[in-house]
């Protein structure tokens, strides 16, 4: 295998999707030079470079990256990197920035924790210039697509994101790449009960029965069905059917309201004059009939009406613009 083949395998690209290639990050280590370090010192306190100028941090000078998605890190799978790093050394250096005499992690916690876990003094690194917003982009990209970063925390990063940086999730989407789609659907995950929650960061609920759950809006209900979920082993299809069945019955419920007088309940009666005032509103808010139901228990139906696919799109623009105003008022 020739030279320039050798450091393409042993550097990857994934971080030069990232960052691009960097002087330091075309050099090549042999898994010696990796595992015992420092050759020659270029900076006393922190940094030195060994013979084939590959940049060397001792690791008590690295801290946490400050924006890292994942909070999760599975020990086992820490030890078997500490034991690949042992016998053949890194693979890719750490990626680190210089901020207040420290070094952030910007990507490769993974491979920091499992040499803290081999007790090496010193690890390979390149150090770039990164203003914190590119940093919280670049910890989004490197574990958006990880499969084994549970759903709420890419969840709770693009949530961080948008309120640190006061953007909308389109411009977040297409800042790191991914459809809004997706960071709308795994932002409503943090609507769920914190038990629900639970369920999906340990893993009994995957990110599909998860969502299913959201339609339900009552914490109790979402509560039971996660419950039911984990104890039959249901499947996301099976799910998603058991819950639209419950909604179905229940929105079948009579409409009904509570009299103000001696508190007991006439079945369907002509439509709250509250009702008829909200229904006055959103028909004047949407431009387009608007069709308020309630029952006695409290759940509701919002039915909007439209005439062609142009007054759709129409009606759709509204609602979507709506909705990025209530996240960014919140």
């Amino acid at each position: 295998m020739s030279k320039a083949n050798v450091r393409e395998r042993r550097l990857g690209r994934g971080l030069e999707a990232l960052l691009g290639r960097s002087a330091e990050a075309q050099v090549e280590s042999s898994p010696e030079e990796v595992t015992l370090g420092i050759v020659r010192a270029e900076d006393p306190d922190a940094i030195s470079r060994d013979q084939e100028g590959q940049k060397w941090l001792e690791v008590g000078s690295i801290v946490a990256n400050p924006y890292q998605p994942r909070q999760q890190f599975d020990e086992a799978e820490i030890a078997d990197l500490c034991d690949s790093i042992r016998t053949h050394g890194f693979l890719q250096p750490i990626v680190v920035r210089q901020v207040d005499g420290q070094f952030q992690i910007i990507a490769g916690e993974r491979r920091f924790r499992a040499a803290q876990l081999a007790n090496l003094q010193s690890v390979p690194v390149q150090v770039r210039e990164v203003e914190d917003r590119e940093m919280a982009e670049l910890a989004i990209v490197e574990n958006v697509q990880r499969k084994d970063l549970n759903p709420l925390e890419k969840a709770a990063s693009f949530q961080r994101y948008l309120q640190e940086y006061g953007c909308t999730q389109e411009e977040l989407a297409t800042r790191v790449s991914v459809d809004r789609s997706t960071v709308a659907n795994l932002i409503r995950l943090l609507e769920l009960p914190e038990q629900v929650k639970q369920m999906v960061a340990g893993g009994d609920l995957t990110q599909g029965h998860a969502r299913a759950l959201l339609p339900l809006g009552d914490e109790e209900e979402q509560r039971q069905f996660a419950k039911q979920i984990k104890n039959e082993s249901l499947s996301v299809r099976a799910t998603e059917q058991l819950i639209q069945d419950h909604i179905h019955r229940a929105d079948a419920e009579p409409f009904s309201v509570i009299s103000a007088g001696s508190g007991t309940k006439t079945s369907k009666p002509s439509p709250s004059e509250h009702l008829l005032q909200l229904e006055e509103q959103l028909r004047l808010a949407m431009g387009a009939k608007v069709d308020l139901r309630q029952t006695a228990k409290g759940r509701g139906r919002i039915t909007i009406h439209f005439k062609n696919n142009q007054e759709f799109e129409r009606l759709k623009a509204i609602l979507c613009g709506a909705g990025e105003e209530l996240r960014d008022a919140g």
